[in-house]
């Protein structure tokens, strides 16, 4: 009896077989507790689907428990490495309902603190991003500690105006809680003199690095109509080529008062938006500069000094107010009912809009730009899930 054989299956490699695989959410890369389900085609991604909600802590119910007094502390959790913008937003709404006016220095010194913010931000942003690109960005890490050295002096700054380093509660309604101590205004312009400086090594160290400019360069791309449908903001918006710029468009405390340019860039590629971020970083000097120069006397708060965390009411009435954060615009969307806390509060992040671009401009990519372009996009989860 003859022995039977085994028929011999052949399998077609030729073919687009696609391979599903989970980015994040723990990923170092995704900026914090961001998940993207890729769909692959060996290196080739060409499908994203990307998954947010893995760090809500309820922000917005939590500001209906909270006076008005006591919530910016908490705005400051919103975008933490951006605090001072996320407390702008809340008390310029509460100062609309109630028709609240702020003095002239207490205007500029919000506007210096916002100012230092972005550069700080936009520090951090720089250092992980080339952090994620790698070994070729001279050891990956060495970009990164250079930014992390300037943003450190920023942060001292912050240190000595508010007794801490990256939550502030700095804003309150009718000012801010803080007038700059002896010897803080001498010490602001020696830190923004140096990064100055800085900005300049910073960009020798990238733009003649042809690993860079390879990783960056027609990367991303985020047309400009593209930008537009789908509302994205800040430096990507910019990046498209979208002159669009809340404080030089709709200016609020006093921005008006100063010079300043609005970077763009036409080609929306990850490199623009670095372009246009560099651009930002000497831009927010110049106001800085300017301020300290010409630094009203007077008061800091149009109310009295706080004796109760109740003490502020703000009358029945809603208002929409938004302030130009490092990732674009912040908004908060305040309803008053005449007591003590706010009857509802929506929180319009930055990054959560920006974050819906990502599905439309990775496909056609491959995995380790998926890295290059969320970096770009520079996103801060705690604005995400709010």
């Amino acid at each position: 009896m003859a022995t039977p054989t085994l028929s011999r299956v052949e399998l077609d490699y030729s073919g687009g077989e696609r391979l599903t695989m989970n980015m994040g959410p723990q990923h170092p890369s995704a900026h914090g507790v961001f998940r993207a389900i890729l769909t692959l085609e060996g290196e080739t991604v060409v499908g994203v689907d990307a998954v947010i909600g893995y760090l809500h802590r309820c922000h917005e119910k939590l500001a209906e428990t909270l006076t008005y007094a006591q919530y910016p502390s908490i705005a400051s959790k919103t975008d933490y490495v951006a605090a001072m913008t996320s407390e702008f937003a809340y008390v310029l709404a509460a100062e609309e309902i109630g028709k609240i006016d702020v003095p002239k220095r207490a205007q500029y010194l919000r506007v210096i603190t916002a100012e230092l913010q972005r550069v700080a931000s936009h520090l951090l942003w720089l250092g992980t991003w080339c952090m994620d690109m790698g070994g070729a960005l001279g050891g990956g890490a060495t970009i990164f500690l250079y930014c992390i050295r300037e943003r450190e002096l920023v942060l001292d700054l912050f240190e000595s105006l508010v007794g801490a380093r990256l939550l502030y509660g700095f804003f309150q309604v009718g000012g801010v809680r803080y007038d700059i101590p002896a010897g803080w205004a001498d010490s602001c312009r020696q830190t923004i003199d140096l990064i100055d400086q800085r900005i300049g090594e910073y960009e020798g160290l990238l733009e003649q690095n042809p690993f860079f400019l390879a990783r960056a360069q027609g990367v991303g791309i985020i047309s400009r109509e593209l930008a537009e449908d789908v509302g994205i903001a800040g430096p990507l918006l910019r990046g498209s080529g979208v002159n669009f710029d809340l404080r030089r468009s709709a200016p609020y405390s006093s921005y008006q008062d100063f010079q300043f340019n609005v970077p763009i860039e036409a080609v929306g590629d990850c490199f623009a938006r670095y372009r246009v971020r560099m651009a930002e970083f000497r831009e927010s000097i110049r106001i800085v500069r300017q301020i300290l120069d010409g630094l009203p006397e007077g008061p800091i708060s149009s109310r009295p000094g706080l004796k109760s965390v109740a003490q502020v009411r703000i009358p029945k009435g809603e208002a929409y107010a938004r302030v130009e954060g490092p990732r674009g615009e912040v908004g908060c969307y305040l309803i008053a009912d005449g007591s003590a806390k706010p009857y509802r509060m929506k929180w319009r992040g930055a990054s959560f809009s920006n974050l819906a671009v990502l599905p439309h401009i990775i496909p056609g990519h491959k995995v380790a730009d998926v890295v290059a372009i969320m970096g770009s996009v520079d996103p801060v989860f705690g604005e995400v899930d709010r």
